[in-house]
């Protein structure tokens, strides 16, 4: 066929007919062939969504384990920095010596040693000045009375409170200045 040539002209089915005969159709594919391929590729799809559903249990359990040993060894950190203070603290009780400044030395040092602890853990003490604004976020008002100070402001602190990680794990129990009738 030259370049001025037409190529033969196609049928429906895209089939070259040359100069006015007709190709035979390509044979069409029976009922239970059909059937045969629609069946297999359902149960291709079958087989990739029990694998998908599989996975996603896998996944499941196991992020469930993970989560509880998560939760199971969250405190790991914290045990491990109080032991010290059991330590200090059966150490004070086994001496032999009932010298008071010894006593308190020791009872100083388990202090120190547990704040640090806490410290380590995220743990921050809530003690407001006196005359600090009282702030209920991090303040319990036990009691209001009549004082020199501003009104609306911490006069004592009756307990200190703690927080973890800026969470109030317990406020500051306080007594809080008002204005004198």
């Amino acid at each position: 066929m030259s370049q001025h040539d037409t190529p033969p002209p196609q049928d429906a089915h895209g089939q070259a007919q040359a100069h006015g005969e007709q190709l035979a159709p390509a044979p069409e594919k029976s009922l239970e062939e059909l059937l045969a391929e629609a069946e297999a590729r359902v149960q291709e799809q079958k087989d990739a969504w029990l694998r998908a559903l599989a996975d996603t249990e896998n996944l499941r359990k196991r992020s469930h384990a993970e989560v509880s040993a998560a939760r199971k060894f969250a405190v790991e950190g914290m045990a491990e920095a109080r032991i010290p203070v059991i330590d200090s603290l059966e150490a004070a009780l086994a001496a032999e010596s009932a010298d008071p400044a010894t006593l308190r030395s020791g009872v100083e040092l388990t202090l120190r040693q547990l704040k640090a602890a806490f410290e380590k853990s995220g743990i921050a003490e809530i003690a407001p000045a006196p005359q600090a604004k009282f702030d209920p976020h991090h303040h319990q008002a036990m009691a209001a009375v009549e004082a020199d100070a501003e009104p609306n402001t911490v006069v004592a602190v009756l307990q200190k409170g703690y927080s973890l990680h800026e969470r109030v794990v317990r406020p500051a129990l306080v007594t809080v200045a008002k204005a004198r009738s």
